[in-house]
């Protein structure tokens, strides 16, 4: 798995998953922050999430998890931290409970290490706050409508789960919302003062991101409808 370290609190690590025939990244993230650890996104089992423990061996402070949206390769990872705050939204945990078997049933030769059922212990509907780490959490429909953003106040990192697609041929997701939730996604994402954006398979990006997929957006929702 390879690790960057994208700013002094954030971590990412990227691991290889094959998708439609395709190998791409699998990205999930570290927050270090004050008083807790953040750990974004559980990735396709305990494999993936090995190396961050491994990471954090030493650092003895309370996990947070957070699953940015209720995708399988976002969140079956969530056993490894039964006995710790997972959070997500209410959207994005009634999608998991509905469609975690499902999700099993079609990609179980994807599971890195042991995957076990576990869905989120602490759901919101706006926004959450941990104030003495500088998290914001949000809830910010696009690729799907329970998607939810993480801004680290004081690293000015912004992590949007799969609200940026795979690559910069392809940097509009799949939209499982409209065009019109996609717009505004962009516009609340542009009032945020970040230097680094990272997102579930890309690499990580800068701020002008948001100029290109504005200007990709239109041609890449004419090719998913027209799909």
């Amino acid at each position: 798995m390879k690790i960057t370290k994208v700013t002094a609190r954030n971590i990412m690590f990227t691991e290889p998953m094959v998708w439609n025939g395709q190998s791409i990244n699998l990205n999930l993230g570290l927050i270090l922050g004050n008083k807790r650890n953040y750990i974004i996104d559980t990735g396709l089992g305990s494999g993936s999430i090995e190396p961050i423990l491994k990471y954090i061996a030493n650092d003895y402070k309370p996990i947070v998890v957070i699953n940015t949206h209720h995708d399988f390769d976002h969140i079956w990872g969530n056993w490894v931290f039964k006995n710790s705050l997972i959070i997500a939204h209410k959207i994005c945990a009634d999608l998991q409970k509905n469609d975690w078997d499902n999700g099993i049933r079609r990609h179980s030769e994807l599971a890195n290490g042991e995957v076990r059922k576990c869905m989120p212990n602490i759901v919101f509907e706006k926004s959450m706050y941990f104030p003495d780490d500088g998290i914001e959490i949000f809830h910010s429909p696009g690729h799907t409508a329970g998607c939810i953003s993480i801004y680290d106040t004081i690293d000015k990192v912004l992590h949007v789960g799969d609200n940026i697609g795979d690559s910069d041929e392809e940097l509009v997701p799949h939209i499982d919302t409209d065009i019109t939730i996609f717009k505004r996604l962009i516009e609340v994402y542009k009032q945020y003062n970040f230097n680094f954006c990272l997102s579930g398979h890309h690499e990580p990006q800068k701020k002008e991101v948001l100029t290109r997929m504005e200007k990709a957006l239109p041609e890449a929702w004419k090719k998913q409808k027209n799909g």
